[in-house]
């Protein structure tokens, strides 16, 4: 009997001890968040993922961290999807970039309709016309290219 309740009292402590290490304290890492711009929506997510995933967050926070940051059209897209949609990470970064037309075809023509400057140089714009390639094929979720 003894030793039935030595064991119980184990069992509670690191069962408390458990559920303290998976607690998130979401106001500590509230300031982690990088600031959102508008104008670099499409560079945005990834750097968010790739600060969640390094830090180790439970990524069912990760929209609670992201709203708070939201401005502009992102504010409002994210207010308007409905509570259940508004907890899905995915969902959330699928909606915002639509709603900034960062869709497969917009990338598409970015990259179609990208000029020279005078100012830049070819190995410049040789760069920025391969990240609007790279931005089309991954919006395209493309693995592979057939070179015919």
């Amino acid at each position: 009997m003894e030793k039935l309740k030595i064991e119980m009292v184990k069992e509670e402590s690191n069962t408390k001890v458990q559920s303290k290490s998976d607690y998130f304290d979401a106001a500590k890492n509230i300031r982690l968040v990088p600031k959102f711009c508008e104008k670099t929506v499409d560079k945005y997510f990834p750097q968010f993922e790739k600060i969640a995933n390094n830090l180790k967050w439970p990524m069912p926070y990760w929209t609670t961290m992201l709203q708070s940051v939201f401005e502009g059209k992102a504010a409002e897209i994210y207010s308007a999807l409905p509570s259940e949609k508004s907890s899905d990470y995915d969902t959330v970064k699928q909606e915002i970039l639509k709603a900034y037309e960062l869709v497969p075809e917009a990338y598409r023509q970015k990259f179609r309709s990208y000029k020279k400057f005078d100012s830049q140089t070819y190995v410049e714009f040789a760069r920025e016309k391969e990240d609007l390639f790279d931005k089309w094929l991954t919006s395209k979720k493309t693995e592979t290219i057939l070179i015919t």
